[in-house]
């Protein structure tokens, strides 16, 4: 079954040619660019749907949410864009000059230096003003995760991939289990709604969409294939561990790619993927406990489970996983510095100090 498992070797690939549409829009220093302005702090966070949580180089808390982004420092909450933007927020990223950028679905991307913001839509060349997701790659660029391609900011221009020609969506948030019961078309709009983004420990890029996975070569968009023979689809999460293994979360479940081999670890469908400071992955997936019909219950259903998969374990052939708790929908998992784990839900974030869960 070794020859099963081969990327690029022995199992299927299939290759497509990428579409390119470079956008050089350099920002105007228009007088609504840049503006400053002060969130509101309070002493509870946000409670309403959190999508990404994350801790920066300083020890301060970062969330995006459905009403915000919250900053937390220890002691309170700051929702620094209640003045700014009413727009759900989905991801947060501290580059590496430590600047802050924010995916809003529906009012683009905010540019956070600290003390104003900047906003970036479809009018300075953004892809699409719905954005999931921010990477930053090893030369500092900036890539945007939005429904309609990939965006990629280098501090003067955007530059938009297509992995397929063909507009975007007009779906929710979710997708029904049900379109993925068969082969998507090459024209699918969900081939371009991107969740993911992640450069392996050999420059190329992957990408998670609400179609299937690709590798970037930086020439060729390539569809990954699992063991099935099938594609990856509706992929969530992309990471890469501490050993440079690639973990793959969404409709397929949790797999862990080591270079040569895929590894399966569940196939229930996984939303998020984290590896905390001992090398655990954490997930959150579908309750197997609980039964859905595929025909109508969407990929972000009731019934979700926060699992650890203990580091030691990883590579036995029974790995042994944790089931921590259950909730309707778990993202944005993070470890800070105490050891806590926290992690997002629809009605907020709660903490698991590894003995009970707190909201």
């Amino acid at each position: 079954m070794k020859n099963k498992t081969e990327f690029f070797s022995g199992l299927l690939i299939i290759m497509a040619v990428v579409i390119y549409f470079p956008v050089q829009a350099q920002r105007k220093n228009r007088p609504q660019d840049v503006y400053e302005v002060k969130g509101i702090t309070a002493v509870q966070g946000p409670h309403s749907i959190v999508r990404t949580i994350k801790q920066d180089r300083k020890g301060n808390i970062w969330i995006a949410s459905w009403q915000g982004i919250f900053k937390y420092d220890g002691k309170s909450f700051t929702n620094i864009t209640s003045k700014v933007s009413s727009a759900r927020f989905f991801s947060v990223l501290e580059d590496r000059k430590g600047n802050f950028w924010f995916a809003s679905v529906g009012s683009g991307v905010y540019y956070y230096n600290g003390r104003s913001f900047r906003n970036f839509t479809t009018k300075d060349g953004l892809a699409n003003d719905r954005v999931t997701n921010i990477y930053e790659d090893k030369t500092g660029n900036i890539w945007f995760g939005t429904e309609g391609g990939a965006s990629l900011y280098d501090g003067k221009f955007f530059r938009n991939f297509k992995i397929k020609e063909r507009s975007s969506g007009t779906q929710a948030d979710s997708v029904h289990i049900s379109a993925y019961q068969k082969p998507l078309s090459e024209q699918h709009w969900m081939h371009n709604d991107v969740n993911a983004i992640i450069e392996d420990k050999t420059g190329k890029l992957w990408f998670g969409t609400r179609g299937y996975a690709y590798v970037y070569d930086g020439k060729t968009f390539t569809t990954i294939i699992n063991n099935d023979g099938k594609p990856f689809t509706n992929v969530r999460s992309i990471i890469k561990d501490k050993k440079g293994n690639i973990w793959l979360g969404g409709h397929n479940g949790l797999w862990r790619y080591d270079g040569s081999t895929f590894t399966n670890f569940t196939r229930q469908f996984v939303g998020y993927v984290y590896e905390d400071k001992k090398g655990n992955i954490w997930t959150s997936s579908e309750n197997a406990n609980e039964s859905r019909k595929a025909l109508s219950v969407t990929a972000d259903g009731a019934g979700w489970v926060l699992s650890r998969y203990d580091e030691k374990s990883l590579f036995s052939i029974k790995p042994t996983v944790t089931e921590v708790t259950n909730k309707p929908m778990i993202f944005g998992i993070l470890e800070d510095d105490k050891g806590d784990v926290l992690f997002g839900t629809f009605d907020g974030v709660y903490r698991y100090d590894g003995s009970a869960i707190q909201f």
